[in-house]
């Protein structure tokens, strides 16, 4: 891939940046959503967009690829596979405590250069939690790699950010919507219904 507008174009070709009237998981209101499992569903164009990942870190020396569950696996598997390095997943604590950790037998070594891979940057939350379990960790994080940033920019991390796109995403709370005002459905993502 070779640009931002490539990147966008892929997205658009397999429906997962969407155009309508969104109810964001926060409860304001949207006129674009991107669904990751839109792309996520498409293994060869999948492949393609983690290209550019890997080829933004291929003098690195990267020594593991991390992704938060759930999008952010799929991503680390396949950027670590095309450098041909390990993958690691932080998932969800065991004891429903907040934040994330490596179970399943993961292991780092000392001094592993680490890149953390994730879909779609709104809030920053699931890759702080990343963050955080990597602290406890004997490595150096030398980045965080996310597909979309849809913070439009204002969400950073103590490491350098690397977006393969940037969309500033209006949103607005539900009273004041032009979307409600003009009578536009409004739809949930991840559902065939509209709210009730």
């Amino acid at each position: 891939m070779s640009d931002e507008n490539d990147l966008l174009e892929r997205l658009r070709a397999v429906g997962a940046l969407k155009e309508g009237h969104f109810l964001l998981a926060s409860g304001r209101h949207s006129d674009r959503y991107v669904e990751k499992f839109d792309l996520l569903r498409q293994p060869v164009t999948t492949s393609q967009v983690c290209r550019a990942y890997a080829d933004r870190f291929r003098g690195e020396r990267i020594d593991v690829v991390v992704g938060p569950t759930t999008g952010g696996v799929i991503l680390a598997f396949e950027v670590a596979r095309q450098l041909g390095v390990a993958a690691a997943y932080a998932e969800r604590r065991a004891d429903g405590a907040p934040g994330r950790e490596f179970r399943r037998g993961t292991t780092f070594s000392q001094g592993q250069r680490i890149v953390v891979v994730d879909d779609i940057l709104t809030t920053g939350g699931s890759v702080r939690e990343t963050l955080a379990a990597l602290a406890a960790q004997p490595v150096e994080v030398v980045a965080v790699a996310v597909l979309v940033d849809r913070s439009g920019g204002r969400v950073t991390f103590d490491v350098p950010l690397v977006a393969l796109t940037t969309l500033d995403v209006a949103t607005w709370e539900t009273d004041g919507c032009p979307l409600c005002e003009a009578g536009m459905p409004l739809v949930k993502p991840g559902t065939t219904t509209t709210p009730a």
